[in-house]
């Protein structure tokens, strides 16, 4: 019995400590979903296969520990490629793959950056699913702790950016 209550609490410890490894990465229709039966801010990292800002972002700003858990805790974290193929369904209007030239775009993506494509870009939603603000181009990750404190906390509605920047202490 006692090395059984070892196991459990070692795989208990082991379990909650590489809990946050990684953000949790959803698909937008489930952020969608999810964020009507328990609303919560949502995330959405936009980004192109080919795109080298993209890959940085990834290895350095989402790989850190610090931004790991401010994204798993206060957003719905949802990965979205630029180029992506499958039709998404948004506000009952189907957002479809579009080719152009060799390539192509997706066109949810470019709704979401207002037209303007620009990898990576972040889109930060609020818990009642508006649309907040889309942030352009690759964020170190002390700026984008900022950035992600500043939306989690509501800070955007009554606080000009400027001013949270300076008053921002790392409580996230």
């Amino acid at each position: 019995m006692k090395k059984i209550l070892t196991i459990l609490t070692i795989t208990f410890v082991f379990y909650n400590t590489h809990a946050q490894d990684k953000i949790n990465w959803i698909s937008f229709e489930k952020a969608i979903a999810l964020n009507k039966k328990n609303p919560k801010p949502i995330l959405v990292g936009i980004y192109a296969e080919w795109c080298g800002f993209c890959k940085k972002m990834d290895l350095q700003t989402y790989a850190d520990k610090t931004i790991i858990k401010a994204i798993n805790d206060n957003y719905y974290a949802v990965k979205l490629n630029g180029e992506e193929k499958k039709d998404i369904v948004y506000k009952n209007h189907t957002f479809k793959y579009q080719k152009k030239g060799k390539k192509g775009f997706h066109e949810l993506p470019v709704a979401l950056m207002n037209g303007k494509l620009s990898y990576p870009t972040t889109v930060f939603f609020s818990k009642e699913g508006t649309k907040i603000q889309s942030v352009s181009g690759y964020l170190k990750k002390q700026k984008f702790e900022k950035v992600l404190a500043y939306f989690a906390e509501d800070a955007y509605k009554n606080t000009k950016w400027k001013v949270f920047e300076k008053m921002y202490k790392g409580k996230l």
